[in-house]
This record gives structure tokens, sequence and C-alpha cells, in this order.
């Protein structure tokens, strides 16, 4: 059995945003795959099937990205898989379009649906694939809740292409073989500061959670 956990905001008005990378995997996953992901559990819409001979699950938490630890922490505790038997898809902002990047385990980087998993789970010890998405040039918050510029769609497609071959390859070898082949995808460009004010958002589907990551979710 193998898990994928992709990162997203819920609702029409984020379809196709950049913050919604993780919900973009799933969806492509999900069209090779045969997966029907549209039954509501745990806190998500979930689908599951078979590919390349083991039982595979998809899951979009639908809590808002700021609140992702909630859906994660429902299905990993139901399901109690070791921490190399689930995969974390989400975008960011440090890597390029075009770019990917797979590790073992690390910190959550400053990505809000992230910081929520690893307080819930109460560790940061599993794998996680990052979609580049490019570095904002002026409100972070705008950038992520935006969509991609026309001349960035082919890059990002092919950091799709990519990340599925990665996954194929974690599948079908192992994590090391899957970093080796993607990880050299691009590095990260360099990208302005945020100002604090930008940092803390104005959309609840970029906010970091107010309390706690696990608790009530926030209106």
């Amino acid at each position: 059995m193998f898990i994928v956990i992709g990162l997203g905001n819920p609702g029409a008005e984020y379809q196709g945003t950049r913050h919604n990378a993780g919900f973009d995997f799933v969806d492509r996953l999900a069209r090779k795959t045969g997966i029907e992901v549209s039954k509501k559990k745990f806190k998500g819409l979930f689908g599951e099937g078979f590919y390349r001979g083991e039982k595979l699950i998809l899951v979009k938490p639908q809590t808002y990205m700021n609140r992702s630890g909630e859906s994660a922490a429902e299905l990993l505790q139901f399901y109690k898989p070791d921490p190399e038997d689930f995969l974390v898809v989400y975008d960011d902002v440090a890597l390029r379009p075009g770019a990917v990047r797979l590790r073992e385990r690390g910190s959550a980087g400053g990505h809000n649906g992230m910081k929520s998993i690893i307080a819930c789970l109460g560790t940061q010890d599993f794998p996680r694939l990052r979609i580049g998405v490019g570095g904002a040039r002026g409100s972070l918050v705008s950038h992520v809740l935006g969509k991609l510029n026309p001349e960035d769609v082919k890059a990002y497609d092919e950091a799709m292409a990519l990340a599925l071959l990665a996954l194929d390859t974690l599948l079908s070898e192992d994590i090391s073989l899957a970093m080796s082949r993607v990880n050299a995808s691009g590095k990260p460009p360099k990208q302005k500061e945020p100002t604090a004010t930008e940092a803390s958002g104005a959309s609840k589907a970029a906010k970091g959670a107010q309390g706690e990551p696990c608790g009530e979710e926030t209106p």
C-alpha cells in the first residue's frame, strides 16, 4: 500500500492556482491510474485502486491549506503506514516552474500546509515532493493564489511529468533512485523576500492557522 496526499485549497476559485499544485498532481495521477478521487473521507476527497501491482490511495484534503494536517492525521492514523509508504505533494515558491524536489524528510520550509501536517503528525520524518511554481515578484499571497503565467505553463507541465516519474520510480525501485532522477531539474531562483504583511497573508487559504494547527477549522 502507498498513500499520496496532495495539498491545495478546495473550491472553484482556487482551481488552477499555484498553491493547488498538490491537488493538480493528484488529479493527473488519478487520470493516469484510473482511480476516481471523489469519495468524502478523512476530511478530504479520497480514492483508491491498484497501480503497478500495489494498492494506491489518493487524497486531497478539503480543510484549506493551513489545516491540511487534520486530514492527513486522520488518514494516517487509520491506515498506519510506515513513513516510507506515503508521500506529501505541494507547491514551492523557492523552485522555478519546471523544477521538482523529492526529499525523505525535512522542515516545512515556510509552507503552511506542511507546517500543519508536521504539527499534527508530531514528526517531519516522512517523504515529500515539491513542485516548483516560481518566486513572487510582489505579494506572496497574490502569487500563490494566482494562476501560472502563460510562459510558465510548459515548464510546469514538465515538472508534473517529472513528479509522476518520481512516483513511478519510488514505487518500482526506491526513493534514492527517484531523487537522483528528478532532483537535478533546476536550482532554486533568487527571490524577493516578502514583507511581514505579505507573509501573514490576506486569505484563509494562504495565511497560517490561528491557534493550534490541529484544532477546529478557522472560518
